[in-house]
């Protein structure tokens, strides 16, 4: 992704006065850097306590969040649009993973009610930047550019 334009910083359409952002690298997207601070949190929550020999769950807990900022980097590497939307959607699907196994998490006592919303919003969020940059993605994709979405160049060469 080259210039990406009128998104903020939860993914969300800004008018076109705002500012513009070149993406370059996968560090620049939002979504990379919140999905980022989800597997930040995975892995604080999963250190202490129970949660911590928990080998199963704290595991699989991990493996999901890394699973989401793997694959939206990998999808903006792949430097073609239908890959990263198709990344985008594993990153999702790793995001619903890892909210299921939250309420698994709270459920046997390893995160308070306070951290398992906390995780869930940031999850959640998260899901939602990605699903907002396919949608944008794919409408690009099939030339749809309107005042105030996401633009897209992406030059060949």
């Amino acid at each position: 992704v080259d210039n990406v334009d009128n998104v903020d910083n939860v993914g969300n359409v800004i008018n076109e006065q705002d500012t513009v952002a070149t993406i370059e690298r996968f560090e620049d997207l939002e979504v990379w850097k919140t999905a980022r601070e989800v597997t930040r949190m995975v892995y604080s929550l999963s250190n202490t306590g129970g949660f911590s020999r928990d080998f199963g769950l704290r595991d699989q807990m991990r493996r999901a969040a890394v699973s989401i900022l793997s694959n939206i980097a990998e999808g903006f590497e792949s430097r073609t649009p239908p890959m990263f939307i198709e990344y985008l959607g594993r990153a999702k699907a790793s995001a619903g993973e890892l909210r299921a196994q939250a309420y698994v998490a709270m459920d046997v006592g390893y995160l308070t009610q306070a951290e398992f919303e906390i995780l869930q919003n940031l999850v959640a969020k998260c899901s939602s930047q990605a699903s907002n940059l396919s949608w944008y993605l794919k409408r690009r994709q099939n030339g749809v550019s309107e005042p105030g979405e996401i633009y897209i160049d992406r030059e060949s060469g």
